[in-house]
């Protein structure tokens, strides 16, 4: 679309926002009619360590969307010459999991609780047991049966229990809901009602019903698929959203999805055999299954696309963080010298220096654990770089061992997958470690030995693939799939560049996960000596 057409699109609203609440970062993107960004917004944010709990507050969660939505406007009024007052429909999606409790009062009952907390180890175990289903710690399930195993005072107050981005959406809306995708990080989905399982609801009904009065069936928030009914945009939220009053209410709001979700339409990853890597503080992996894995594993989450279909889900809770805070020390060190130099010249600079490194990384190990990992087995992040005298200590090997190490936990659950002989025809990587000089791609194609796949519009990442699903509520055809419509009418004639695995680099990671796998232990012992 031409400047004009954009800017008349905008005036009438034939438009799609995603806006959504990750780790680091609120994004916005704007598309329009033909599925292409016209405009975007973003906020940095970070987690904050609290009395053994990392959280955000909800101030930081309204300050932060303002901002970001701010943001926006004006990138439409510097762009286009015109206010933005209206959209065809907005989408709102975050990190997945957590813990948001609230009382019939709409007040939260405790700080909020994210995924990158490791705490529910006894409740996630017991649980897994019950159902005989994988529920890792970060699950909402978990948490809350973790502070009933606590006999936390607040939980007899209970009366609503959702994720960041259903909180968004319940507060722009007025509707307690949640995009299946979401939903299924919080308790077992049943595929083939697309609801919550309603036999592992009542097993976990009988474990608490002696104790309290509500039932876990009404704590929840409904399920909805992508393109269903969520509700529009009330005057209330829209002046939450935009406090300047140029945002209309009567919107409508398409169902809120996790960044899991945002991620599979952002890469066109939601049908049988394909697959995407999502790599930013977090990692992981979603692998949409053709038939069911035959047994249950501790590494592996089922979960589902934004359509309800089945889903592989290897999560890691560190990637890039780690990193990042080396980047920005060899900022610091550069400064000092007088060359002075910011992240978007070091980040490329860091990932083409990675590519020049030994396949093996020289023999240097490095764990990027500033959480814990339960992939790995660790309970306790501790940031380690171990090497033995004879290892070949460059700048260039300690780039790619960064690289390596935030891809070492996904491997070991992609393993599993083999094992299951999951096949994928497709796996296609976004995200910040896909950004720069290609390094993402042929390392990650190298661990997993697979081709890894990366799009000219991965880099938009969830806010785009919330946009998209924004779209599909309002843009779809009669009976049109979400995967009919994100493979004939977004992705027809996106650019796609194929990066094969080296063997050479696929030899060297084998050896760098061996040492990996040795050095846990160390990795374990650290923990228990650095409190």
């Amino acid at each position: 679309m031409k400047q004009n057409e954009i800017k008349m699109a905008i005036i009438a609203g034939n438009t799609s926002l995603g806006i959504e609440l990750g780790s680091t970062k609120i994004k916005a993107a704007l598309l329009t009619e033909d599925f292409i960004p016209a405009a975007s917004g973003s906020h940095d944010w970070e987690s904050s360590y609290e009395n053994g709990v990392w959280t955000y507050s909800l101030e930081d969660v309204w300050d932060g969307l303002r901002h970001c939505y701010r943001n926006l406007a004006c990138d439409v009024l510097d762009r286009y010459g015109v206010e933005l007052t209206t959209v065809g429909c907005i989408g709102f999606s975050g990190m997945m999991h957590g813990y948001l409790p609230f009382d019939r009062n709409g007040l939260l009952l405790t700080p909020f609780r994210t995924w990158q907390n490791t705490a529910t180890g006894p409740a996630a175990k017991e649980l897994s047991e019950l159902f005989q289903f994988n529920v890792p710690q970060r699950w909402s399930v978990a948490h809350l049966y973790q502070a009933v195993l606590n006999e936390e005072p607040h939980v007899k107050n209970l009366a609503f229990l959702t994720t960041l981005a259903g909180y968004v959406h319940w507060q722009m809306t007025g509707r307690k809901v949640l995009g299946i995708g979401d939903a299924s990080g919080m308790f077992p989905i049943d595929s083939g009602t697309c609801d919550y399982d309603a036999g592992m609801l009542t097993k976990f009904q009988e474990k608490v019903s002696s104790r309290y009065s509500w039932k876990l069936k009404d704590l929840l928030p409904r399920v909805l698929l992508a393109g269903e009914d969520a509700g529009t945009l009330t005057e209330e939220g829209a002046k939450k959203l935009d406090p300047s009053g140029r945002l209309r209410a009567g919107i409508p709001v398409c169902p809120p999805e996790g960044d899991a979700g945002t991620g599979m339409a952002a890469t066109n990853s939601v049908t049988a055999r394909t697959g995407n890597v999502s790599a930013g503080t977090s990692i992981f992996s979603m692998v949409v299954l053709e038939r069911p894995l035959t047994d249950h594993y501790p590494e592996i989450d089922l979960v589902a696309t934004p359509a309800g279909v089945p889903v592989a889900m290897v999560h890691c809770n560190n990637c890039t963080g780690d990193m990042n805070l080396w980047a920005e020390l060899l900022g610091e060190f550069a400064e000092m010298m007088g060359i002075p130099a910011g992240l978007d010249e070091i980040y490329p600079a860091f990932y083409r220096k990675a590519l020049e490194g030994d396949p093996d990384c020289g023999g240097l190990l490095l764990y990027n654990y500033l959480a814990g990992e339960p992939v790995a087995g660790v309970a306790e992040g501790r940031p380690m770089l171990i090497r033995s005298p004879k290892s070949r200590f460059s700048l260039a090997n300690f780039c790619r061992a960064n690289i390596y190490a935030a891809l070492a936990a996904l491997k070991l659950g992609m393993d599993l997958l083999a094992k299951e002989n999951v096949q994928i025809d497709r796996l296609t990587g976004h995200g910040g470690l896909f950004r720069h000089a290609g390094a993402g791609a042929r390392f990650l194609a190298a661990a997993v030995n697979a081709p890894v796949s990366t799009m000219e519009t991965a880099a938009a990442g969830g806010p785009y693939g919330m946009a998209l699903l924004a779209a599909y509520s309002i843009r779809r055809k009669k009976g049109e799939s979400l995967e009919e419509f994100l493979s004939t009418r977004v992705y027809a004639g996106i650019k796609t560049v194929t990066t094969w695995p080296d063997p050479a680099d696929a030899k060297g990671f084998e050896q760098f996960l061996k040492n990996f796998k040795a050095g846990l232990a160390a990795e374990k012992a650290a923990a228990e000596c650095m409190k």
